[in-house]
């Protein structure tokens, strides 16, 4: 057994095992703290695949951003875990059936994947002086530009809708800042010297 076999199966074990945990804690923050663990492992695995640009997808995007999120809805959320536990118990045997269901599908998928159907025609054959990341980033910052563009354009108007979808009429009294009244304002109408005398207090 090499060393590069080594750190699979031990980056496989902890992988499994934070999995484990994220969907067996009964503490919200415990597992988005497990999820980040088990993105990092999976991130490993794939650098010992020689796959570098999903690594970085993975930390980047993954650990960085929505784990992250996640963490900080969870602990900005005010959750009845009594409620949500009374709601899972009620609901348990139909998790349990569409978890069976959803394993079974994974293991037709593997058995069937294996077995060739159709010949595959190599398109944009990877060039071997250049490492996989550059090699996307040149495939997609060239032929694929415009699809790019367009997916960064689709997603950045998907979240100015979320945003607008979830505003709500502001009913209460909130004192807003108005830049242009700071900028005016000077010395005469912003301080007000009172000279009080001693023990007469003042009305406010």
């Amino acid at each position: 057994m090499n060393f590069t076999l080594t750190l699979f199966y031990l980056f496989s074990f902890i992988l499994i095992s934070s999995a484990l945990v994220v969907v067996s804690a009964r503490n919200m923050v415990h597992s988005v703290m497990f999820l980040v663990l088990a993105f990092l492992n999976a991130a490993a695995i794939f650098i010992l695949l020689g796959a570098e640009f999903l690594a970085m997808l993975l930390i980047v995007v993954y650990v960085g951003a929505i784990a992250v999120l996640f963490l900080f809805v969870v602990m900005m959320l005010n959750v009845d875990h009594k409620e949500i536990s009374e709601e899972i118990n009620r609901k348990r045997p139909i998790l349990i059936l569409v978890g069976a269901m959803m394993f079974v599908e994974i293991l037709l998928i593997a058995k069937f994947s294996t077995i060739k159907f159709y010949e595959t025609k190599l398109l944009s054959p990877t060039p071997e002086n250049i490492h996989n990341a550059q090699a996307i980033g040149n495939v997609l910052y060239t032929d694929f530009i415009l699809p790019f563009q367009l997916s960064g354009a689709v997603l950045f108007v998907a979240m100015i809708g979320a945003i607008v979808l979830t505003m709500k009429d502001e009913t209460r009294f909130i004192r807003r800042q108005k830049i242009s009244d700071q900028v005016t304002r000077t010395k005469a109408n912003s301080i007000e010297i009172v000279k009080v005398k001693i023990g007469a207090g003042i009305e406010i």
